[in-house]
């Protein structure tokens, strides 16, 4: 049974009192360096203060993508990085990684032609300028150069005004063109993010979620367990800050403090609108509001994720979608499906995140840099700090990559093999058509809708949960979405400590709008069997779910009351 006081993991690095390296975050980004360091057979441990991908990296708008708009910025060097790490991802992490067809409706020919110059050179200063066919085609020529990589995804096109609206019926008919490119969506990023963390636990790594850096001092790194309330102090050769929007305020824990950090808020909504859902035809419409900004309306799960606001924000503060977000994004909508009505009813789940940018002064949100650099400070008496600023989803091998390199430079040690290329967790010997498929869960899980859902949530590594469900006694949940032995699987295996750590991270309850008084204590109750919680515990917990899901996203739960004394 798992230990609530005292978790193994924890024990183990309290004896041991040392690593090498202690990177502090554990977003996508601090996790990617976690793993190559890993590799390189580095003594690396890694603190989280909440819950694994729990900040910025469960906030993103859930595409992998080569940031077609930063061309705009004249940042080709992050574009063409980003290119290729896409076109990596769908090949080593297909299991979550997918290509993503993406459409931009255009209603003129020469718009923002003479204005795109001037955007860049004042920092997106000014009154926004439409762009025109002409500028979104010289673009996508641009994009197309750096996406060559022996035909990965499509090339992009054009279609005129009739065929537009024949592909796309409900599109605003005063469209004139519409492009199609392709990118990558990202399914389940959360759950990309524990598989790239698996693998570097099994390179040796060790981490630990609801641990945070509390303090620096010639000992080491002092750390505070939430779970059991105790603190420690480990000692390391070199800290790595990795902790996004927060780097700063955790820079200021650790006494030395920083401004580096500047980042800007990025909300969504998620809407159960079967018209809307329909009206996409499968295909991200991502175009450029009336504003300026460039926005999506994307089909995900059965659901429609439609975003994103760019707001400077302080991550002292909680981000939470505002009312008026929402009725930006409702304006965005009738901008370009001006016939379907949309309202408050049909959203199922609201978020927020911070962007880890750089501090940017009175340069425009949209034109702040999603490029990263690495920040190094060394102060007498203690280890050095090395900083990451800036970085995003799409990014984080090669940024783990580059982080990683700084620190074996700094320790004086080799490169032993590179991330690039490598499978990622349940991306290796992912089944990529339907007959493949087929084959492989009639090999392993079964061919029934419970085996799809381990596969689609696991990859590959949906075989060793299956023989770990059937090692022991196990009963539906959730139907076919959850069972209680998965619980125990995501609790023994994937360190869920928290309902929220399963509903939000480890599954799409949250994020499909399936948070009901039920579920919440189905899953309450099954997590309690392993915890050994009691019946006030179970409680608690479930009051503080519910809470968060009505603070932050929107959702309120009903007769959790009445649940609780069935």
């Amino acid at each position: 049974m798992a230990q609530t006081t005292q978790r193994e993991s924890v024990a183990r690095v309290r004896e041991s009192s040392h690593a090498r390296v202690v990177i502090i975050g554990g977003g996508i980004n601090g996790i990617a360096a976690f793993r190559d360091l890993a590799m390189q057979g580095i003594d690396v441990l890694l603190v989280e203060r909440a819950d694994f991908a729990s900040g910025a990296s469960s906030a993103s708008s859930h595409m992998i993508h080569g940031g077609i708009r930063y061309l705009e910025n004249g940042e080709f060097r992050l574009v063409k990085e980003s290119v290729q790490e896409r076109n990596d991802l769908l090949r080593t992490a297909p299991h979550y990684v997918r290509p993503l067809r993406t459409t931009i409706p255009i209603y003129s020919t020469f718009s923002g032609i003479l204005s795109a110059p001037l955007r860049f050179l004042t920092h997106g200063q000014g009154k926004p300028r439409e762009r025109g066919a002409l500028l979104i085609k010289t673009g996508l020529v641009l994009y197309d150069t750096f996406s060559r990589d022996g035909g990965t995804v499509p090339r992009h096109h054009f279609v005129g005004h009739e065929k537009s609206l024949r592909q796309l019926p409900k599109l605003d008919p005063r469209v004139k063109y519409t492009a199609t490119y392709y990118d990558a969506s990202a399914h389940d990023p959360e759950r990309l993010a524990l598989d790239v963390l698996h693998d570097g636990r099994r390179a040796g790594g060790v981490a630990l979620n609801y641990v945070e850096a509390v303090g620096l001092s010639s000992d080491g790194v002092e750390l505070l367990d939430h779970e059991s309330g105790e603190r420690f102090t480990v000692g390391t050769d070199i800290v790595v800050n990795a902790s996004g929007p927060w780097t700063d305020i955790t820079n200021e824990a650790l006494g030395t403090p920083t401004a580096f950090m500047g980042g800007t808020k990025g909300s969504h909504i998620v809407l159960d609108h079967p018209e809307l859902l329909e009206a996409t035809a499968g295909r991200e419409i991502f175009f450029e509001h009336s504003d300026g900004r460039i926005v999506l309306i994307y089909p995900l799960k059965g659901r429609v994720l439609v975003g994103t606001t760019d707001i400077n924000a302080d991550p002292r503060e909680p981000a939470v979608c505002t009312e008026e977000e929402i009725d930006y994004f409702f304006d965005l909508i009738g901008h370009v499906f001006p016939a379907i009505e949309v309202d408050r009813s049909q959203i199922v789940y609201r978020f927020s995140g911070i962007r880890p940018l750089p501090h940017h002064d009175d340069t425009a949100p949209g034109f702040v840099s999603r490029d990263y650099r690495i920040e190094h400070r060394h102060d007498a008496g203690t280890p050095p700090v090395l900083s990451l600023v800036g970085g995003k989803w799409t990014t984080f091998r090669a940024l783990g990559e580059s982080l990683a390199d700084r620190v074996l430079e700094e320790l004086g040690a080799p490169r032993r093999c590179s991330t690039k290329g490598v499978r990622i967790g349940g991306g290796n010997g992912f089944p990529r058509t339907p007959r493949r498929r087929r084959q492989w869960l009639n090999e392993t899980v079964g061919d029934t809708p419970r085996g799809h859902v381990l596969l689609e949530r696991y990859g590959t590594r949906a075989a060793h949960v299956g023989e770990f469900l059937a090692e022991g006694d196990d009963a539906p949940l959730l139907g076919d979405t959850l069972s209680t032995r998965e619980v125990l699987w995501m609790i023994d295996h994937e360190d869920a400590r928290h309902i929220g750590d399963i509903i939000f991270r480890r599954t799409d309850l949250a994020f499909t709008g399936h948070t009901d008084a039920a579920t919440l204590r189905a899953v309450a109750e099954a997590m309690a069997v392993a915890l050994d919680w009691d019946a006030d515990r179970v409680d608690e917990e479930i009051g503080l779910v519910v809470d968060q899901l009505c603070r932050y996203h929107g959702v309120t739960v009903d007769e959790v009351t009445a649940a609780s004394s069935q």
